[in-house]
């Protein structure tokens, strides 16, 4: 088997670029997917997962020169777990999609 996750949904806020060292770039990307079904009333629901990916390199370049808030994009990548130390000493552990691919669906700022 392999580790890999694919995600169609929408931008919740501009992505956050930061510099790593002098050659190294991140783009951390809140991505919201939603699945819509019916409930046993009958009744329609929407739920919305807020999913958290993190994209290396020229995938972080692409982020920040083509995606705002609200851009529809499809998401490839890995699912990663890590955990580290908050600022009160308390360990915290993280799920996050490592992207290896990333397309943009919607123009930026449509």
């Amino acid at each position: 088997m392999k580790n890999k996750v694919q995600l169609i949904g929408n931008l919740g806020q501009n992505p956050d670029i930061k510099n790593i060292g002098e050659e190294k770039r991140v783009a951390h990307l809140s991505v919201a997917t939603n699945e819509t079904y019916r409930n046993s009333k009958g009744e329609k629901v929407t739920d919305t997962q807020w999913h958290s990916v993190v994209a290396w390199g020229k995938l972080a370049d692409i982020a920040e020169k083509l995606m705002v808030k609200g851009t529809e994009v499809v998401v490839e990548g890995k699912l990663i777990n890590r955990s580290y130390v908050d600022k009160q000493g308390v360990k915290r552990y993280i799920t996050e999609v490592q992207a290896n691919e990333l397309l943009v669906l919607t123009k930026k700022g449509t």
